[in-house]
C-alpha cells in the first residue's frame, strides 16, 4: 500500500513519470478531486467573509451613522459640556489641540482589534461537518451550540444567493428538516463548493451507493473570477448537472406582474384609499398623510413579490424537484421525493378572466415563531402563476406515478369539473342549503396513490394529497348536518396552507370517504420506499 501511494504521488509531481504513465497522472488528479469535497465527515469552516456578510455590513453602517449624528455627544459625556464647548463642539479641534491625536488612534486601533477579533472568533468557531447520518453545525464563543439535522428527516435544500453575497461568489445553503425550527443553516460557503455540498448531501440522504462525487472544476485568476460571477447573475442554477437545463414552465414577465397588481391585496389597498380619503373629508384631514406611508409599504411588497417570481424555473433532477427563481436575489431549492404533503391549485376570482392558477404545496418543515412570513409563503409556492397547461406540466412532474393523460385528465374534471358525471363522488342536492352556489362543485376521487378534493365556485380549489402522506382521516357531523343526512371529511397532512377537506357529504358517502381513504392511505404507507429514494432493496 506504502508503495503504491509512493509511486502515485511520484508520477503526478515528476514531470517525467508524467509523460512515461499519463494514465497513472491522471487517476491522481481524479482521486485528489474525489478527496477536495465538503462531505467527507470532517468539520469545515464558512467562506472567510461570513462575518462581513453576516453582520460586518451593517455594523460599520451603524457605527458610521453614530460618528456622524452623535460624534458631539459621546465626547461630551466623556470630557465634560464646559471643557468641551469652548472650542465649538467639533470633536477634531478638540482632539487637536489638546494633543490626543495619538490617544484617539489608540482607540479606533483597540475598537477595530476588538471587532476584528470578535468577527474572526465567531468564524473560526462556527464549522460543520456533513457524515453519512447527518449535517451538523457548532457555533458560538461564549456559549456554544451545536445542531444536528439527520439525513433521513431532510425534506429540501435550498441554495440562497443573495445579491451582496453573489458579488464576492459565496452562497447560503439551507438544509430543511422536518420539525418546527429545525432546519440548519450554512451562510456563507463558496457558490461552486456550495452546489458540490448539496449534491452530496442529497446523495447520501438518498441511500445510492459509491462515494460523493467530485467537484466541479474553477478556473483560476481574474478572469475566471469574473467569468462566474457573470454566470451566477445569468442563471438561478449554477451546476447543470443538477438538473435538466429546461425548466418545464416559463413564466412572461408580464403575466407575473399582472398577477401580482391583479390580486386581493390591490382590493384591499382601493378600499384603504377611499376609506382614508372619506375621512379626511368627512372627519379629521390629517389621515390623508397616511396615503403616502401606506402607499410605499404596498409598493414595497409588490416589488418584493414580482423580482422574486421573476426567472422561474422547475424542472426533475435525480433526486428530486428543483425550483428556482429570483432577479436579484436568487432562490434555487431540491425537494427530494416523497416530501411534497399536500398540492393545491387554486384560482382567485381576479384571475378567472385571464386563466390564471397558482400551485402551493405543504411540506414537513415547520419555522419558528417570530421567523420571516415571507419566506415561508416563498417556500410554500410551487408556482406562483400559470396557465392550465403550465399546471398539468407541473402535476405530472410532481406526481410520478400519474402518466401526462391521467394528469391532464385530472385538471380537467378537478379543475373545471362539476357534477357526477367525473367520476368524483359529489355532494348531494340536499346540501345546496349550506353552499348554494358550490355544493355542485365539492367532490373527492382516489386516482393511483392520491387523493383528489375539489371544491369552490368563486375561488375555485384543487387539492391532492399523495395517500403516503395522510396522517389521518376523520368525518364529522353537526346537528344541522345530521337532519339532512349530510356530513362532512378530512384527511389530515403535516402543518400548511393547503388542507384536504371535503364537505357536506351524504352521510353514506362520508363513511366511504372515511373507510377507503384510510385502507388505500394505509397500503401506500406500506409500500412507500421514497424514505431512502436511491437506496438499492437488499
Amino acid at each position: 500500500m506504502s508503495d503504491e501511494h509512493s509511486a502515485t504521488e511520484h508520477s503526478a509531481d515528476d514531470p517525467s513519470a508524467v509523460r512515461q504513465h499519463p494514465e497513472t497522472a491522471v487517476a491522481a488528479v481524479a482521486q485528489s478531486l474525489a478527496n477536495d469535497t465538503l462531505a467527507d465527515g470532517e468539520w469545515h469552516r464558512l467562506h472567510p467573509a461570513t462575518p462581513l456578510l453576516r453582520g460586518g455590513i451593517i455594523l460599520i453602517v451603524v457605527l458610521g451613522y453614530v460618528i456622524a449624528n452623535m460624534r458631539e455627544r459621546l465626547i461630551a459625556m466623556f470630557v465634560g459640556n464646559d471643557e468641551y464647548s469652548q472650542y465649538g463642539g467639533d470633536p477634531l479641534d478638540w482632539i487637536f489641540r489638546e494633543n490626543l491625536v495619538g490617544w484617539a488612534l489608540v482607540v479606533v486601533a483597540v475598537v477595530l482589534i476588538v471587532l476584528i477579533l470578535g468577527f474572526y472568533l465567531s468564524w473560526r468557531m462556527h464549522t460543520f461537518r456533513v457524515t453519512h447520518e447527518a449535517v451538523e453545525v457548532r457555533s458560538g464563543i461564549l456559549f456554544r451550540r451545536h445542531r444536528r439535522a439527520a439525513l433521513d428527516r431532510i425534506q429540501g435544500i435550498n441554495v440562497t444567493r443573495a445579491f451582496i453575497p453573489r458579488l464576492v461568489g459565496a452562497a447560503k445553503l439551507q438544509v430543511s428538516v422536518a420539525g418546527q425550527g429545525a432546519s440548519v443553516e450554512l451562510a456563507y460557503l463558496g457558490s461552486t463548493r456550495t452546489d458540490g455540498l448539496r449534491r452530496d448531501i442529497l446523495r447520501l440522504a438518498s441511500g445510492a451507493k459509491g462515494d460523493v462525487a467530485a467537484p466541479t472544476s474553477k478556473q483560476s485568476g481574474a478572469e475566471g473570477f469574473v467569468t462566474e460571477r457573470v454566470n451566477e447573475f445569468l442563471s438561478p442554477e449554477l451546476d447543470p448537472d443538477l438538473a435538466e437545463p429546461e425548466s418545464v414552465v416559463r413564466i412572461p414577465p408580464m403575466r407575473i406582474v399582472g398577477s401580482v397588481v391583479i390580486s386581493d391585496t390591490t382590493v384591499f389597498l382601493i378600499l384603504l384609499v377611499i376609506g382614508l380619503v372619506f375621512a379626511s373629508i368627512y372627519g379629521t384631514p390629517w389621515v390623508l398623510f397616511s396615503i403616502v406611508p401606506a402607499l410605499i409599504g404596498f409598493l414595497t411588497y409588490y416589488w418584493s413579490r414580482i423580482t422574486k417570481s421573476f426567472r422561474y424555473s422547475i424542472a426533475a433532477t435525480q433526486h428530486g424537484i428543483r425550483v428556482g427563481f429570483g432577479l436579484l436575489s436568487t432562490s434555487n431549492e431540491t425537494i427530494p421525493p416523497g416530501r411534497l404533503h399536500g398540492i393545491e391549485v387554486r384560482q382567485p376570482l381576479l384571475w378567472r378572466p385571464f386563466g390564471w392558477w397558482e400551485i402551493r404545496i405543504n411540506t414537513a418543515v415547520q419555522d419558528s415563531p417570530g421567523s420571516n412570513q415571507n419566506q415561508a409563503q416563498q417556500r410554500a409556492t410551487l408556482m406562483p402563476v400559470g396557465t392550465i397547461d403550465d399546471v398539468e406540466r407541473v402535476l405530472a412532474l410532481v406526481l410520478p406515478g400519474i402518466s401526462p393523460e391521467e394528469s391532464s385528465d385530472l385538471v380537467q374534471r378537478g379543475l373545471l369539473g362539476s357534477g357526477p358525471d367525473d367520476d368524483f363522488t359529489t355532494a348531494p342536492r340536499a346540501s345546496w342549503i349550506f353552499n348554494p352556489l358550490t355544493w355542485r362543485r365539492v367532490g373527492y376521487a382516489l386516482m393511483g396513490d392520491v387523493l383528489i378534493t375539489r371544491q369552490g365556485f368563486a375561488h375555485r380549489r384543487l387539492v391532492i394529497v399523495p395517500l403516503a402522506r395522510i396522517q389521518s382521516v376523520k368525518i364529522t357531523q353537526g346537528p344541522w348536518q345530521r337532519r339532512r343526512g349530510l356530513a362532512s371529511g378530512q384527511a389530515h397532512t403535516v402543518a400548511g396552507p393547503v388542507t384536504a377537506s371535503v364537505g357536506q357529504l351524504s352521510r353514506d358517502s362520508a363513511l366511504g370517504f372515511f373507510s377507503s381513504v384510510n385502507a388505500a392511505a394505509t397500503n401506500a404507507a406500506n409500500s412507500d420506499t421514497t424514505q431512502r429514494w436511491a437506496a438499492v432493496p437488499e
